[in-house]
């Protein structure tokens, strides 16, 4: 069995903390209503910092802590939904800023499953291209660029960080993943680009691309619909990564979600048959911040001693797209 070794993490989050009784100053909504349905406590905002920027401190302390030069990074993948510019990619600029010159880097967009689908995609580079001796994952979220401070529903959900991971490969340890997508969902939770418009435009309707109307540049989510979706997934995604290297998710020692809703992650251990405390949280002071949540849970758990040498774990995420997700490994 092949699998591999996490030798480097690293997290990054912006020094502003909004908690919920500064919301409840710009919205009507107050700190018990907050933290009964959502678990959220606060969250850090940036105050100026890039995408980019979190995601290469993220990067920098990963590096830093597996001890390696960055030069000897043969391939970088960076999560995003916020990147900072359409191009050059937010993997190239972190490539730039720790000095990795001349690996691979690679943006994705899986959304909120975008750690869980890189960490997959960086052991299949390791497995497959003998040059590349390690891989640096990164997950970079600023999401309040995207949020309408105006929306109750959603700006007491979000939050801005970054963390990163070094990885190599290891022939002796477990590793499996369960990915996949339901893009029929793809309405339920979207945030829209610009359209084209150029002097040569004749047709000023807005094309049927069947999605929910409005062209604001902020987050949209039908909350409803996304829960459904998140309480069935997350509960498959464990279940078939586990049974891919015979194993139940009983067998797990750690089980590290996506950071999303504290109502969607008990009612998928439920679902699961498991307690609480097999699930490892940190959204109280985080919130969600989309493929960066599962990373920074992931950095908490290995700092605080949840996750320990030989611990069998799984990341897990959901989000738009949708997308979904679940690997197992061995730590």
């Amino acid at each position: 069995m092949t699998g591999v070794n996490i030798i480097g993490v690293g997290k990054y989050v912006p020094d502003l903390i909004v908690t919920n009784d500064m919301l409840s100053e710009i919205v009507d909504t107050n700190d018990e209503w907050i933290t009964t349905r959502t678990g959220i406590k606060s969250r850090h905002i940036t105050n100026g910092e890039p995408t980019y920027h979190l995601g290469a401190m993220a990067a920098k302390e990963a590096v830093q802590d597996a001890d390696i030069d960055p030069k000897d990074i043969g391939i970088i993948i960076v999560t995003t939904i916020t990147n900072d510019f359409s191009t050059p990619s937010v993997s190239c600029l972190i490539q730039r800023e720790i000095g990795a010159i001349g690996s691979l880097a690679i943006d994705i967009n899986c959304a909120c499953s975008g750690f869980v689908y890189a960490f997959d995609m960086a052991k299949r580079y390791l497995e497959t291209d003998k040059d590349i001796k390690y891989a640096l994952v990164v997950s970079a979220e600023e999401l309040s660029k995207i949020t309408d401070y105006t929306d109750r529903s959603t700006c007491i959900l979000f939050g801005d960080g970054a963390a990163a991971v070094v990885l190599e490969l290891n022939d002796n340890k477990m590793f499996s993943s369960y990915l996949g997508a339901d893009g029929t969902g793809a309405e339920f939770l979207l945030v829209r680009s610009y359209q084209s418009e150029t002097p040569f435009t004749t047709n000023h309707d807005r094309f049927d691309d069947k999605m929910p109307d409005g062209n604001s540049h902020y987050l949209f989510q039908n909350g409803k619909e996304v829960y459904k979706f998140a309480t069935k997934t997350l509960p498959s995604a464990v279940i078939n990564s586990c049974e891919k290297i015979g194993i139940t998710p009983a067998d797990l020692d750690l089980i590290i979600p996506h950071q999303a809703n504290i109502r969607i992650i008990e009612t998928a251990a439920k679902n699961l048959g498991l307690s609480m405390d097999k699930f490892y949280l940190n959204l109280e002071n985080h919130g969600n911040t989309s493929s960066a949540s599962v990373p920074m849970a992931l950095y908490d758990a290995v700092k605080d001693g949840n996750l320990k040498k030989g611990n069998k774990a799984c990341i897990v995420g959901f989000g738009a797209g949708l997308t979904y997700g679940g690997v197992v490994f061995e730590f």
